[in-house]
């Protein structure tokens, strides 16, 4: 029976959920302890095989590469663990993937340790190595290629920062969770058969027929490698078995290397045979490509026969299963990402955004939570750790048991759980044709992003940022960029000389339109960019119905394939259209030429500062329940609706259900990275400050309490934004103290979701004081979570300027 040490303190009321067991305790600290060293190991062995085999077809070459990486990386077993895996040399060391971006890696090479903010250590032997194989990736990388392909006038939009698409060029993919219920029930020997099959049936004299041949050639190969990388951690744990002179961790080491020489080829057939097996299948992904966003599913779901069975046979116990998940955390935590600067002000605090799923319905609409569910909340709460995301999919059954365990843990001052409104969500899918039984199985993917695991294809996120603020200065400077003097846009009048508030939508209208045509071509430019060249063979083996098809994910294979971009500076956009309206063309306490004057000098003048107070306190300000300014939003956002569903994805017609676009309003930590290149708004925000986070209302402008917000909120299009309606909020730890105030933020929280039909809210429960002594004292406080965006991370790692726009957000009472 798999039982876990005893608990270092069983739960109790100064800890509901208990503590780490020691074993997974060493862990942690052993982990967060770690430096994030830059490691070439994964470029130096991606060169080898690039250089062997450039003459290969592009899928037999990208399986050649992970099959060789697997085959020489460096392994290694923790002392602490049951759960083996690693992405790199050490814990937090994150890998160079050259095959997608060199560039920015050799310029920064000397800089990464001087970083403000997610810091990286790289010792001289390693730059050393990258510099030595950087030649081979001259004008050979996904950036290369990519920005070539854009059209020259769509690239100014690109170069200028006002369409962000660093992520798309300059990594894979990723926004995705393959089936991982198929992986733990079937392995991947069951793959394995399926692609034999189709492969015996090809006849090659038919050229789509030949092009599916590389792709089942290539997925017979990745399927091999993870078997024989698996075989390798079960070689490397009987050697270690037989050295330690520990007779307990002798037979955990035994256990280790048995379950390893069976998953994830064979099907598992016990709880720990599968987080094994899922853990190494989720960790070979992120080494065969960069893309991040990599999530699990719906945990509670497929885990949840597992546990009942080896529960009912007394081969495990709640403690053993809960160690177990907490393991999985841990090893969750390990993997890193190392991205360039500019890349980085967009994902603030190394994020990896691996989500995890739990609560929600079974496709007959009953409630589907299960005890599998309450450990996974137990687990997160004792690993507190920013990594993995975590989201709880709402419902009106769900019991008010599991949300005052839900906030149980949103106490903990982790920003989790995350939730996501099945009552929106659903009927958005179907609407979009996703079939009933697979709309009820979606899970959240990265943030607040949803999909349909194991059949929806990449980036159902995350394609590209439309730095909102800008395209509105860009239309009061008559399409001239006001900084760079370049024409951006077609002249549709200056704002100087507008006359009313209806000509200045007119623009609008007109202005977002083009610019959401612009972020179409460069997101279609990334996306042949990696089609042609960068196809990830394991995840399109793993993803329905790639197999069928005989595609990868890019070529059309997924059964589902709708894609968003983001939309930054919501708020500061609702703010500014407030504020011109009444205070320009309605009251005419400012000229168009006042105000203009106001945002290009940054307020600096005798008169600007009154003029900025002007704009902050006599306009009405969104997140206030305020139908002036709320509708403005509503109706300022409708163009891009409507545009972003005119464009087809590049897998249009190519097989998916789908092929289409929608919004997005997740701007993970873009909203300070595009604020440096925005001048002051007519919101009364100064020049190159941050834009407001996500959907979330501006700084300190939210006065009316949480209600008021989310009535605010909740006038957005839901329906449309099937990319994610992001919202964050603040509140101090004092006032979830009492079991009064925790039922009365399930309350709040129902009263969102069932009357006002919102999308998604998450918590920081941390207070400003708190933070304020964190930045001052980070020694002390290594291990602070919160919220930033979409995701979690540790504060300390994050620049000072993130920090303070974290500090600043406005914090709520009940």
């Amino acid at each position: 029976m798999i039982m876990s040490e005893t608990l270092t303190k069983t739960t109790t009321t100064i800890n509901h959920f208990g503590k780490l067991t020691p074993m997974m305790d060493r862990l942690r600290d052993s982990i967060i302890d770690a430096k994030p060293y830059v490691d070439p190991e994964r470029a130096i062995l991606t060169t080898e095989t690039y250089r062997q085999h450039q003459d290969e077809q592009v899928d037999i070459l990208r399986a050649k590469m992970l099959e060789h990486v697997l085959d020489k990386m460096s392994i290694f077993i923790e002392d602490d663990t049951l759960i083996v895996g690693n992405q790199a040399r050490q814990n937090r060391w994150a890998p160079v993937f050259p095959e997608y971006s060199m560039n920015w890696v050799i310029d920064e090479l000397d800089t990464f340790e001087k970083r403000p903010g997610d810091v990286f250590y790289i010792t001289e032997k390693s730059k050393e190595e990258l510099r030595a194989i950087a030649p081979f990736w001259k004008h050979n990388t996904l950036e290369d290629r990519g920005y070539a392909s854009f059209p020259e006038a769509s690239r100014i939009f690109y170069d200028l920062g006002i369409i962000g698409a660093d992520g798309n060029i300059t990594s894979g993919d990723g926004h995705i969770a393959v089936d991982y219920k198929n992986v733990v029930n079937k392995g991947l020997k069951w793959y394995e058969d399926r692609i034999k099959t189709a492969l015996a049936n090809l006849d090659l004299t038919d050229f789509n027929r030949q092009k599916q041949y590389y792709f089942y050639k290539a997925g017979l190969i990745v399927i091999d490698a993870i078997h024989n990388f698996a075989k390798r951690y079960a070689q490397l744990a009987s050697k270690q078995a037989q050295n330690t002179t520990s007779a307990t961790r002798k037979a955990q080491l035994e256990k280790i290397a048995q379950i390893l020489n069976k998953v994830p080829y064979e099907p598992a057939n016990s709880f720990y045979e599968a987080i094994q097996a899922v853990w190494l299948v989720h960790l070979t992904l992120q080494i065969e490509s960069n893309g991040h966003s990599v999530s699990y599913g719906r945990l509670d779901q497929y885990l949840a026969p597992f546990y009942e069975h080896d529960l009912k046979t007394g081969a495990i116990d709640a403690n053993g299963a809960t160690e177990l998940l907490t393991n999985l955390c841990l090893k969750t935590l390990t993997i890193n990402k190392v991205r360039s600067w500019q890349h980085t002000e967009f994902s603030a605090g190394s994020p990896l955004y691996q989500n995890i799923t739990i609560g929600g319905q079974t496709p007959d609409g009953k409630d589907a939570v299960n005890p599998t569910s309450y450990l996974i909340l137990r687990a997160i709460a004792q690993a507190h750790l920013p990594q993995p995301n975590l989201t709880v999919r709402y419902h009106h059954g769900l019991s008010d048991k599991f949300m005052r365990e839900c906030v149980e843990v949103i106490k903990q001052g982790l920003g989790m759980p995350a939730f996501n409104n099945d009552e929106i969500i659903i009927p958005s899918f179907i609407r979009r044709g996703v079939k009933k039984e697979d709309a009820y199985n979606y899970s959240a993917i990265g943030c607040v992003e949803t999909a349909i695991p194991g059949k929806w294809g990449y980036r159902c996120t995350g394609m590209s940022f439309i730095n909102f603020p800008r395209v509105l200065l860009l239309i009061m400077n008559g399409g001239i960029d006001p900084e760079s003097g370049k024409r951006l846009l077609p002249d549709y009048g200056k704002f100087t000389d507008m006359t009313s508030f209806d000509q200045f939508m007119t623009a609008w209208d007109k202005a977002l339109r083009e610019m959401t045509r612009q972020s179409v071509i460069i997101e279609n430019s990334c996306d042949l960019a990696l089609e042609q060249n960068y196809p990830d063979i394991l995840c399109s083996v793993l993803t329905d119905d790639c197999i069928g098809r005989g595609k990868t994910i890019k070529e059309g294979g997924a059964v589902y394939d709708f894609i968003s971009g983001l939309q930054v500076g919501i708020a500061n956009l609702a703010d500014s259209l407030a504020a011109i309206k009444k205070l320009v063309f309605e009251e005419k306490k400012l000229t168009t030429t006042q105000l203009w004057h106001a945002l290009t000098t940054d307020f600096a003048d005798e008169d600007g500062e009154k003029i900025r107070q002007m704009l902050i306190n006599d306009a009405p300000k969104y997140g206030n329940d305020d139908d002036y300014v709320d509708d403005l939003i509503v109706e300022a956002y409708k163009p891009y609706i409507d545009e972003i569903a005119k464009y087809k994805n590049t897998r249009y017609g190519r097989g998916p259900i789908g092929g289409l676009r929608y919004a997005g309003t997740s701007s993970i930590s873009a909203n300070v990275g595009q604020g440096h290149s925005t001048l002051a708004t007519p919101d009364g925000r100064h020049a190159r400050t941050p834009l407001a986070e996500g959907c979330s209302p501006e700084h300190a402008m939210d006065t009316d309490g949480p209600t008021a917000v989310f009535k605010s909120v909740s006038k957005l299009s839901t329906k449309d934004i099937t990319g994610g309606v992001l919202l964050n909020q603040k509140m101090s730890p004092q006032i979830l103290r009492s079991d009064e105030s925790c039922m009365k933020l399930v309350a709040l929280l129902r009263t969102f979701f069932n009357r006002l039909h919102g999308y998604h809210v998450q918590y920081n429960i941390v207070s400003r004081d708190t933070l304020i002594d964190a930045q001052n004292h980070p020694d002390k406080h290594r291990d602070l979570i919160v919220r930033v965006a979409g995701y979690s991370a540790f504060f300390v790692g994050l620049s000072k300027e993130t920090q303070d726009d974290i500090i600043e957000r406005t914090e709520q009472s009940l």
